[in-house]
């Protein structure tokens, strides 16, 4: 039986875009030099964590990830679907650490892939173009800074630092919005900047593609990764070295080439991870390969 066509199940198309997700999930995870972060042929910046954790990791993502597109593919409203999914994405965070002994290595992915899966579960339920999604994102978190950062602020500056989770903290010194943020504002920094970044390398190759991507990313990600582990004035270093990189051509030179490879060495023994960048870059290659999709069944 097709999975795809104007006859496929309601979980049919979640599988559809659920499998989306996990490509981009295994295409983040593959690219390399990625400075810092996990690769196929490097553990970057961490010593808990290898490819093959990422690939057990992803496989237990494949469940959530389908109830989230299965959550989308409905007449709820957008706000019922998000509570729906936070639910979700606590069941998955369990099977994601069972996996992996309790390494968080896809728990930012996690959310902000569950919120676009069901977002295009919602697109196609109603029959709307791909350039109605981000709208989709805003209306499915409207309020949720206020709800869960601002209007908790009291409660965090009395709470010991070891009862906060990294974005609460980083809230309390930072008042960094982080994720959170990131979602009610219907991901800007993917639908503005890295979607046509990623579309414009289209003639390279996959993997340099994903590269060029990333450090793109990297120039203007607010990576709570970074200021968690390390600070703020390491967070702006990061930006400002992508930014020169990106300048001198990234992967489209040798010189960038070359520029890339010594930020990755230098992440490495610095132990400096950008997970914060490499979470957006799977939300832009799921953004693209679904937007592919709804042309391929046909979506308005």
């Amino acid at each position: 039986m097709s999975i795809v066509g104007g006859n496929s199940s309601i979980y049919d198309r979640a599988i559809n875009i659920a499998s989306l997700a996990v490509q981009a999930i295994l295409y983040e995870a593959s690219c390399n030099p990625s400075p810092g972060l996990v690769s196929r042929v490097s553990s970057g910046a961490h010593s808990d964590m290898d490819y093959f954790t990422f690939l057990d990791s992803t496989t237990a993502l494949i469940n959530p990830l389908i109830h989230c597109a299965q959550a989308g593919l409905s007449s709820n409203s957008p706000q019922e679907i998000f509570r729906q999914i936070r639910q979700i994405g606590q069941m998955g965070e369990r099977q994601m650490f069972h996996k992996t002994a309790g390494v968080n290595t896809h728990k930012g992915a996690l959310f902000l892939l569950g919120i676009c899966c069901a977002a295009g579960g919602k697109i196609i339920h109603s029959g709307a173009r791909f350039s109605s999604l981000q709208c989709i994102i805003k209306a499915m978190a409207e309020g949720l800074v206020e709800r869960e950062l601002y209007s908790r602020l009291s409660e965090f500056q009395n709470t010991p630092s070891s009862g906060l989770t990294h974005g609460e903290r980083l809230f309390l010194t930072h008042r960094v919005e982080g994720i959170r943020g990131e979602v009610q504002k219907g991901l800007p920094a993917v639908f503005n900047r890295s979607l046509a970044v990623y579309k414009e390398n289209r003639g390279l190759g996959q993997n340099l593609r994903l590269v060029q991507t990333l450090i793109a990313i990297m120039q203007f990600c607010e990576d709570t990764n970074i200021l968690h582990r390390h600070s703020l004035e390491t967070l702006k270093e990061v930006q400002e070295r992508a930014k020169q990189i990106y300048s001198m051509g990234g992967v489209r030179t040798p010189a960038g080439i070359k520029a890339i490879e010594e930020m990755d060495e230098d992440f490495c023994r610095r132990k400096i991870s950008p997970g914060g960048s490499a979470d957006l870059l799977g939300v832009t290659v799921f953004l693209h390969l679904f937007e592919g999709y709804l042309d391929h069944i046909g979506t308005t």
